[in-house]
């Protein structure tokens, strides 16, 4: 659903420029922005929204979500009604909308339903950017079984994260058909993970010919694959190899920033979910080897965000976050402001995650022709990243293709 508005008498804030340029009308007709201009005058009349006082903010875009991790015991996801994960997610989106974030891209669960869902208004939430399932080996991060199960349902409609292939022809076809089913990209498991019962942080996940398989099929679709992993050498692997995007990557090094230079790749660091980890782990039934694998790459994150950081690397907004654990969502921005300057965390949100998404021009900007989505923040987020860090008191309203769906 698309609409009409105005809102008047705004400051906009510029993430590229970092200009703010104060008493603005943004007009947003047939859910597009048509102009923003300097106000003409006058109070804000029926239809406009008025933005005294307040901060225009492009949409926010979070590059890394799992909308169906309606637990943070992934294992158990697998054995519910995928119409009752569909019910939580409907609410988790209506959260993250709330929050600011008007579309976001999901490495893992979301398929074409849940996406057509919000964009035929049956869910109220961020439009979605799908990757289908994420391809895993067997025994990697995708692959949930506990290391007693054998049996492991391979059915589509099983709402688990990901899907096991191994062998060229497996995973060529297996990225195949989440292409088939509209993905935007694949993400494939280049390593160990946290949430995963069995492998290590540590390892290299799929062949060189498996992960050389995956990235020409997306290419020949002319989409990108993206790549969750961990140390230096999955990283390294995957960038050679041609993986776009790089997920967590706490344990890169310097090397890992050369490869993204020469391959002009992005980062996606997740600094929130270790943190939330480190907190609520053992409540949510994280077992000993894989809370102790949470504590191994949140040392590490920080420095591998100011590596990319001070050498220019791409670096995009995510949280990756389980369960109720999403509710800390925007936290990710007062974490990223330890590293980087507001300025840098805010395009992480906006301007550079358009770009990862392949949207520069239609989402992430206040420009005539983008999307209608606008933040209004109460105060400066290039002074001062806490106004979008706690949304329930820092956001007055969230404008999404032009209707009104937040007002504080």
């Amino acid at each position: 659903m698309a609409a009409d508005l105005s809102v008047r008498h705004v400051s906009v804030v510029d993430p590229e420029s970092e200009q703010v340029t104060g008493d603005q009308v943004v007009r947003i007709t047939g859910g597009r922005i048509t102009a923003i201009e300097a106000d003409p005058g006058g109070p804000a009349g029926a239809g406009e929204l008025d933005g005294t006082g307040l901060f225009a903010v492009p949409g926010l875009i979070d590059c890394h979500v799992h909308v169906n991790a309606v637990s943070a015991a992934l294992g158990t996801v697998a054995d519910e009604s995928p119409a009752y994960v569909a019910a939580q997610a409907s609410q988790l989106l209506k959260d993250m909308l709330a929050r600011g974030f008007t579309s976001v891209r999901d490495v893992g669960g979301a398929d074409f339903g849940i996406a057509a869902a919000v964009a035929e208004g049956l869910f109220t939430g961020p439009r979605i950017f799908f990757g289908g399932k994420a391809l895993s080996q067997t025994g990697g991060h995708g692959d949930l079984r506990p290391a007693g199960r054998d049996v492991h349902d391979q059915h589509y409609a099983i709402p688990v994260l990901g899907r096991v292939c191994d062998g060229v022809d497996e995973v060529r076809r297996a990225a195949r058909d989440e292409i088939r089913r509209g993905a935007y990209h694949l993400k494939i498991m280049l390593s160990g993970g946290c949430a995963s019962p069995t492998d290590r942080v540590d390892s290299l996940q799929f062949s060189d010919e498996e992960v050389t398989a995956i990235v020409e099929e997306a290419a020949a679709a002319n989409l990108y694959t993206a790549g969750h992993a961990y140390t230096a050498d999955a990283v390294n692997r995957g960038l050679r190899l041609g993986v776009r995007t790089i997920e967590h990557g706490n344990l890169l090094d310097a090397t890992s920033i050369d490869l993204f230079l020469a391959h002009d790749a992005f980062y996606v660091p997740t600094l929130i979910t270790y943190q939330a980890l480190l907190e609520q782990s053992r409540e949510l039934g994280f077992t000993a080897e894989q809370y102790e694998k949470v504590v191994r790459v949140t040392e590490n994150g920080y420095q591998a965000l100011q590596l990319a950081d001070s050498a220019g690397v791409r670096i995009a907004y995510g949280s990756d976050l389980l369960g109720a654990m999403q509710a800390r969502q925007s936290e990710e921005f007062s974490l990223r402001a330890k590293v980087q300057k507001p300025a840098a965390v805010l395009r992480s949100a906006t301007t550079v995650a358009a770009e990862l998404l392949r949207q520069v021009g239609t989402v992430g900007t206040l420009a005539p022709g983008a999307r209608g989505d606008v933040v209004l923040a109460r105060a400066n987020p290039l002074a001062d990243l806490d106004v979008l860090a706690n949304p329930s008191t820092g956001l007055a309203a969230v404008v999404q293709d032009g209707v009104v769906r937040v007002q504080r």
